[in-house]
C-alpha cells in the first residue's frame, strides 16, 4: 500500500495570521506551510511556467526602462535635481534606484508587498542608503494597543529561527529617528489583512497548483513508465513475498523511464496457459482530458492575474501576431492602465516620502517600454502622410512657405556608396541634372553594368557634400597618444573664456614658484606647445542626455552626424559653427544660423557639450617631461573657478543644457 498515490484535494491556498505564544512576530502561514506563506508563494512561483511567465512579464512592466525625472523641474530646482538624480546613480554605493526597483517591482506582484532597508546618516536628518529586502524574510513585531506594528524581524530563514536568529529592526517612522536604520514594508490593501500584504492573484493560486501537479504528474510518468500503465499477471503460482519484491525491483529496473522506452519484453514458458499475461491500464480519452484541463488551468490563471492578453506576457495565443499590433497594442494599454500603473503609483508614493525627507522631492516617472514599436519604410510615409507630416516625424524643420523637396521618382536598381544606381543611362543622366552635374559613369553592380549620375565617382560621392560634412571631416579624432584626466558637463563657461590658455598658463606659474624648468612639447595638428609650455589640451564633445526620451526614435541630421562623425572640436570650432549654415532652418524663425554653442541642434534636441581636458605624453618622441610636483586636479580646479569668476552673460547656463530641457524646449516661444 505504500505505492499507491495520494492526492489531496483539500489544499488550503489562504494564508493564515495568527499570534503564537512565545513569539514576537505574527505568524504567516498556512496549515502545511507554518509561517511560510511568502515561501509557500515561491514554491507556486517555481512550480507553475505559465504564473511564472505573468509574474515575470508584470514585474518587468512595472519597473519600467527607467526613472526619469521630470525634464520641467529643473529649472526652477538645479539643487534638487542634481541631488536626486544623484540619488538615482548611487542609491546604496552598489546598485542604482532603479535597480532596487527592479527587485521590489518583482517581489510586489509575487508576495503582494516589498520591504526595504533604510540607512539614517548620523545627524539622522537624511536616508543615505536604502536597500531591498526580499519579503520572505520579514515578519511583523506583535503591533501596540493601536494596532501599529513599531518594529520587524528579519531572518535569512524563517523554518528554521534557531540557526538563523530573527533580528528586530524598526519599523519606518520618519517622526521617530532614534535608530541607525529602518524597515519601510508596504503593499496594497489587502481584504480582512491588518500587518500583511496578499498578492493580487490569490483566487488563482490552485489554478497554479494544479499547473504544477500535472507537470509532476508527466514529470513522474516519463521517469516510472510502468507506474498506473500496465497490469501483469503471471499464472504460475503465488511467490513469497521476498520473491515478489525482486521481481518487481527487476521489471522496474529493465523497463521503466524515460531511457527504457521501446524495448522489447521476451517471456518463456513450457505451458500456454502460465504465460503472464499483461493488460494496459488506459483512461479513456486521456489526451483530450488533459488538453481540456491544460486549456482551463491556463485560462484561470490569467483571469486570476487580470492578464488582458497572453502575448503581453509570453504565453503562445492561437491568434498568433500577424495584424493584429494594433489589438496588441490596445491590449497592452489596458493592462497598463488597470493592473501595472497600480503597483507604479504606490512605488513612487513610497519613494516620494523618501524624497521628501532629504529635500529633494520632484515630480519623477517610469519610462514604459511598448511591446511592439511600429516602424514605416519612407515609402509607407508617402503613401498615407504629407510631406510636412514627414519631416516633422523625422524630426526636420518645417519648410519656407515656397520651398518644395522634389522626390525621387526614378527606378533605382540599388545603391553604391549612399548613392542611387540605375539600369539605363538615360535614368542616370537624367539624376545627374537634377543634381546639377554633368555625364553619366559605368559600374559592375551585382554581376551586371549599371550607370550612376556625373562623370566620375569621386564628382558623385563629393558633390552633394554639405557643409557641416566638409567641415566634420577637418575636425580632430579622439587622440590616443594624449590622457584623458577629466571630463564634465560644461556649466555655465563663457564663449569668449578660453578654458585651455588659462589652464596652461596657471600650470606654468606653478611651476615657475617651484623653479622648475617647463616642458617641452610640439603638437603636430595645431601648433600647440610651440612655446614650450603648453601641458594640457582642452577639447569639446557632442554627448546625448540619456536621461531624455526620445518618443520618436529618430535623430536630426546635424545631430547624427555630428555623433556618428566622433570628434572632439576646440572652442573655436564650436563659435565658428554658428557662423556657418549647418543646421539650415533651426535658427531664430528658421535662421540657417544661430549660436550652436548654446543651442546645439536647435529647439528639442537633446544633445550638450562635454569639457575633456588630455594631458600630453610623456613620451621622448614629443620632448615632454613633467615635474613631479605637477597636479591635474588641482590645476583644473583653479582654471574652472576661474571660468565661473569670468564676465558672465545671461544665457552661460544654457551651454549645459540640451535644449529639450530648456524654457519652452528652446522655442522661442511656448508650443
Amino acid at each position: 500500500m505504500e505505492n499507491i498515490l495520494n492526492v489531496d484535494l483539500s489544499s488550503v491556498t489562504s494564508p493564515i495570521v495568527e499570534e503564537e505564544r512565545g513569539k514576537d512576530w505574527i505568524l504567516y502561514g498556512t496549515e502545511e506551510w507554518s509561517n511560510l506563506y511568502p515561501q509557500f508563494l515561491i514554491d507556486l512561483y517555481y512550480g507553475s511556467s505559465t504564473h511564472a511567465a505573468i509574474i515575470n512579464g508584470t514585474a518587468d512592466m512595472i519597473a519600467g526602462d527607467d526613472l526619469i525625472i521630470d525634464e520641467d523641474a529643473k529649472e526652477d530646482n538645479l539643487d534638487r535635481y542634481v541631488k536626486l538624480q544623484n540619488f538615482f546613480f548611487n542609491a546604496n554605493g552598489k546598485e542604482t534606484l532603479h535597480e532596487i526597483i527592479k527587485k521590489i517591482s518583482l517581489d510586489f506582484k509575487l508576495q503582494g508587498a516589498f520591504a526595504l532597508h533604510l540607512i539614517w546618516n548620523k545627524a539622522k536628518t537624511e536616508i543615505v542608503e536604502l536597500y531591498h529586502i526580499p519579503v520572505e524574510r520579514v515578519r511583523a513585531a506583535i503591533p501596540n494597543e493601536m494596532g501599529v506594528v513599531e518594529y520587524y524581524y528579519v531572518s535569512a530563514d524563517w523554518s528554521d529561527t534557531r540557526l538563523n536568529k530573527p533580528s528586530r529592526i524598526a519599523a519606518f517612522n520618519s517622526n521617530n529617528r532614534t535608530g541607525a536604520s529602518q524597515i519601510l514594508y508596504s503593499g496594497l490593501y489587502s481584504p480582512n489583512m491588518d500587518v500583511y500584504h496578499t498578492p493580487d492573484y490569490l483566487a488563482a493560486n490552485n489554478w497554479a497548483m494544479v499547473d504544477q501537479k500535472v507537470a509532476e504528474y508527466h514529470l513522474n510518468n516519463i521517469a516510472n513508465g510502468f507506474s498506473g500503465s500496465f497490469m501483469i499477471n503471471f499464472a504460475n503460482g503465488v511467490p513469497t513475498q521476498e520473491e515478489r519484491i525482486a521481481l518487481e525491483r527487476s521489471l522496474a529496473a529493465k523497463f521503466s523511464g524515460s531511457s527504457n522506452s521501446g524495448k522489447m519484453i521476451i517471456t518463456f514458458s513450457d505451458d500456454k496457459t502460465r504465460t503472464p499475461d499483461i493488460f494496459p491500464i488506459s483512461v479513456s480519452n486521456a489526451d483530450k482530458q488533459y488538453l481540456a484541463l491544460q486549456e482551463l488551468l491556463v485560462q484561470n490563471i490569467l483571469t486570476g492575474h487580470r492578464v488582458t492578453s497572453p502575448m503581453l506576457l509570453g504565453i503562445k495565443s492561437d491568434t498568433g501576431l500577424g495584424s493584429n499590433v494594433d489589438e496588441l497594442n490596445s491590449a497592452f494599454e489596458v493592462y497598463l492602465n488597470t493592473v501595472v500603473k497600480g503597483f507604479q503609483v504606490h512605488i513612487l508614493r513610497v519613494l516620494s516620502k523618501i524624497f521628501k525627507i532629504n529635500n529633494m522631492d520632484l515630480p519623477v516617472s517610469f519610462v514604459q517600454a511598448k511591446p511592439i514599436t511600429t516602424q514605416f519604410t519612407i515609402e509607407d510615409m508617402r503613401s498615407v502622410m504629407t510631406q510636412e507630416e514627414i519631416r516633422k516625424e523625422l524630426g526636420l524643420a518645417p519648410l519656407e512657405q515656397d520651398q518644395i523637396v522634389d522626390e525621387d521618382e526614378f527606378s533605382k536598381v540599388g545603391m553604391i556608396d549612399g548613392k542611387p544606381v540605375f539600369d539605363t543611362k538615360e535614368e542616370a543622366l537624367d539624376h545627374a541634372k537634377k543634381l546639377g552635374c554633368n555625364g553619366f559613369h559605368k559600374h559592375d553592380f551585382k554581376g551586371k553594368k549599371v550607370f550612376m549620375a556625373c562623370e566620375s565617382h569621386d564628382e558623385l560621392i563629393n558633390f552633394d557634400k554639405t557643409e557641416l560634412d566638409v567641415f566634420l571631416e577637418s575636425m580632430e579624432d579622439i587622440p590616443k597618444d594624449w590622457e584623458l584626466i577629466s571630463e564634465e558637463v560644461v556649466d555655465g563657461e563663457h564663449q569668449d573664456f578660453d578654458y585651455e590658455s588659462e589652464l596652461n598658463n596657471i600650470s606654468n606659474t606653478e611651476l615657475a614658484s617651484t623653479g622648475r624648468a617647463n616642458p617641452n612639447a610640439r603638437s603636430k595638428q595645431d601648433g600647440l606647445n610651440k612655446s614650450k609650455t603648453a601641458f594640457y589640451k582642452v577639447r569639446y564633445v557632442y554627448a546625448h542626455d540619456n536621461f531624455l526620451v526620445n518618443k520618436s526614435g529618430t535623430q536630426r541630421e546635424f545631430c547624427r552626424k555630428m555623433m556618428a562623425a566622433k570628434k572632439i572640436y576646440r572652442k573655436e570650432d564650436i563659435l565658428k559653427m554658428g557662423k556657418m549654415p549647418v543646421n539650415k532652418g533651426f535658427g531664430i524663425k528658421g535662421a540657417a544660423t544661430y549660436s550652436i554653442w548654446l543651442y546645439k541642434g536647435g529647439a528639442e534636441c537633446e544633445h550638450f557639450f562635454l569639457r575633456q581636458v588630455y594631458k600630453a605624453p610623456k613620451t621622448d618622441e614629443n620632448f615632454v617631461y613633467y615635474p613631479d610636483k605637477i597636479q591635474d586636479d588641482k590645476n583644473i580646479g583653479y582654471t574652472k573657478a576661474k571660468s565661473e569668476g569670468f564676465t558672465a552673460q545671461k544665457n552661460d547656463n544654457l551651454v549645459a543644457k540640451p535644449p529639450k530641457r530648456m524654457k519652452n524646449h528652446g522655442y522661442l516661444n511656448p508650443r
